[in-house]
């Protein structure tokens, strides 16, 4: 039986493992995306034991949520967690990242709309504006979840300090950010606060643009208009330093019949650090796929075999990745 997590303060559980949606509706951000296999996506996700789907409205301007309420039409409601994000205003053209009550709160009653629902089981403020107090920002959604409108509180993209200017009252439940192995920038400082404070962590980018999941071999090149030869990641020594790292996690994946983007997986399911982990998919059999690294069950060993394949990134600070979801 698949173990379930609490998140932060609240009363929603989910699954260790949750599916991210920004390739699902999200045609601002992929081009060639289809509605018929974003709803698949989800469909698959849910029928293979993921309850948490994580949306946002800038996930095509709303048409993630739009899907992602489609797809849930044929399941029960009350066993799946939907997370949606907001914080972006294109009412004047240009992106604004807002954070004011006001415009939250008409932000919680369209992402309701859209996603054909009357509560959102997590809601994220997106991105932190400049001007808004964060504990004001929060306190607007702790008074929509005192209507029922939400369930959990959560920031996205915040700083340490932003984090606890916004959890100044204690109604942040959760936190996501990007966090994977190559990217452990906030495991020093930000982790540490999160758990003593009994705040959930959702990262979210964990394959790291595919990086993770064993496919590139060391000879492979990017040609100059690749966006990926302007990506640290990408480029030596990082590079041939990611793949020998990686290279540590294949004995392992054998042992468990894993593949190694299920077994990175299965390491953040087993890190007492992390909630709900939530890799995106372009595919339906990307996410069954990925479903699968719920019965990959790592030893202590297995663990700190990985963790210590992966040290040397704990130190070294690097541009975010790609939001390729695979």
């Amino acid at each position: 039986m698949t173990k379930t997590v609490k998140i932060g303060k609240s009363d929603v559980t989910s699954t260790p493992l949750g599916l991210g949606t920004n390739a699902v509706g999200g045609y601002n951000l992929f081009p060639n995306l289809n509605d018929d296999d974003g709803l698949n996506i989800v469909k698959t996700g849910i029928e293979n034991g993921i309850t948490l789907l994580d949306t946002a409205y800038v996930y095509g301007l709303g048409h993630s949520e739009e899907l992602v309420g489609q797809a849930i039409k044929d399941f029960d409601r009350h066993q799946l967690v939907i997370a949606t994000k907001g914080a972006h205003d294109f009412s004047t053209g240009e992106q604004v990242i807002r954070n004011d009550p006001k415009f939250i709160t008409q932000q919680v009653e369209n992402s309701l709309k859209r996603l054909g629902t009357d509560y959102i089981d997590i809601y994220y403020l997106h991105f932190p504006d400049h001007d808004t107090p964060k504990a004001e920002a929060v306190g607007a959604l702790q008074r929509l979840r005192e209507q029922g409108k939400i369930r959990a509180i959560g920031v996205s993209n915040f700083s340490l300090d932003q984090i606890k200017e916004a959890n100044a009252d204690g109604y942040v439940d959760v936190v996501e950010d990007e966090f994977s192995l190559l990217h452990q920038d906030h495991g020093a400082d930000m982790l540490p606060y999160l758990k003593e404070n009994n705040i959930s962590f959702v990262p979210y980018f964990p394959l790291a643009s595919g990086l993770l999941t064993g496919k590139y071999q060391r000879d492979t090149t990017f040609p100059d208009d690749d966006i990926r030869s302007q990506i640290a990641d990408f480029q030596e020594p990082r590079y041939g330093q990611i793949l020998t790292a990686v290279d540590a996690i294949r004995p392992i994946a054998e042992v468990h019949d894993a593949t190694v983007a299920q077994t990175v997986l299965a390491w953040y399911i087993k890190n007492p650090l992390i909630s709900v982990v939530i890799p995106g998919a372009k595919k339906p059999e990307q996410v069954a796929a990925n479903a699968k690294a719920l019965d990959v069950k790592l030893s202590d060993a297995e663990f700190k075999q990985i963790d210590a394949a992966f040290e040397a990134f704990k130190e070294m600070k690097s541009g975010k990745s790609l939001r390729d979801p695979d």
